[in-house]
């Protein structure tokens, strides 16, 4: 879990940043072509299980529906703790963002061919935010240079490791 502190304002509090959950597919399967911070409206007990790492974002997409954007496939864990009244794990969720952001992304989604994925999952001061990235999916030669590629840089790295010893 990183945690990051990022330069206060110039005359406001030190935000605080913590990760809660990443989606390490997304960078391999799609070429991210733009981040966007939205927020997440979220039930009690998903706040909970949110703080306790419970989130899974692997085959997550959001979508537009009627003026709305919605996170879709987003696996949040039931709370350990919760009685019956605990939320349904793969329930649609409702994404935070101004209409203007929602009418570009929808256009696009529906234009260009694109897709939007949620990247990370983050606490920011104590709001839950969703990093979403407009991405366009990647071919299989388009894997397979990423994965030449990230060889390459683990080589160079192990090659200067040596060299220092």
């Amino acid at each position: 879990m990183a945690v990051r502190y990022s330069a206060p304002p110039s005359d406001g509090p030190m935000t605080y940043e913590k990760t809660l959950a990443t989606n390490r597919q997304a960078h391999f399967n799609f070429f991210i072509l733009e981040k966007i911070e939205a927020g997440v409206a979220l039930q009690g007990t998903e706040v909970k299980s949110l703080r306790m790492g419970l989130c899974n974002l692997k085959d997550a997409y959001a979508r537009g529906d009627s003026g709305e954007l919605w996170l879709y496939q987003c696996h949040i864990g039931e709370y350990p703790m919760g009685n019956r009244e605990n939320h349904p794990p793969l329930r649609p969720r409702k994404l935070l963002l101004h209409r203007r952001q929602i009418i570009k992304l929808d256009r696009e989604i529906a234009h260009g061919g694109l897709t939007v994925v949620p990247l990370r999952v983050y606490l920011k001061g104590n709001k839950i935010k969703v990093e979403l990235g407009l991405a366009k999916g990647k071919k299989a030669h388009d894997k397979r240079a990423s994965i030449k590629e990230k060889d390459i840089k683990r080589e160079m790295q192990s090659d200067l490791r040596h060299r220092q010893k």
